[in-house]
């Protein structure tokens, strides 16, 4: 497995992969093509056997000190194999900043372990953020850049 740039080529890779994870969650059209054509926003993929087997992106923001994982997700078939969280170590080194924030929902357990493992703190709860009404946690963590 290997991390690298994500671009506009992997749209329909990207759709399958969202619309996988995230069900009605997923972004529309028009958000996958911002993620993939904004030139601030960090943008990588895992890939194996020549196919995208995970995507993460990042939204730094440099003047506030702080950067937002956008979105990560990992195709079902290779979950549990630490591709996750290589993504998520890779866009943190890419964000330049002292903090990152990200959202999950409240009863992905799994990730929210992850997370915490990871170093990432809860500061928030966000009622209602998911399209089902479920609530988010906010989540952040201090980087040692």
């Amino acid at each position: 497995m290997k991390i690298v740039p994500a671009s506009i080529l992997d749209l329909n890779a990207l759709r399958k992969l969202e619309k996988e994870s995230f069900g009605k969650d997923a972004w529309p059209l028009l958000d996958l093509l911002a993620v993939l054509t904004f030139g601030e926003v960090i943008r990588l993929k895992a890939v194996e056997d020549d196919q995208m087997v995970g995507f993460v992106a990042g939204d730094p923001h440099p003047r506030d000190g702080w950067g937002w994982i956008a979105t990560i997700a990992v195709d079902q078939r290779f979950r549990r194999r630490g591709i996750g969280r290589a993504l998520l170590h890779a866009c943190e080194e890419k964000l330049g900043v002292i903090k990152s924030r990200l959202t999950v929902r409240i009863s992905n357990q799994g990730a929210i372990s992850m997370y915490e493992k990871d170093g990432y703190k809860m500061t928030d709860i966000w009622n209602a953020y998911y399209n089902d009404g479920e609530d988010g946690m906010v989540m952040e963590k201090v980087l040692e850049n």
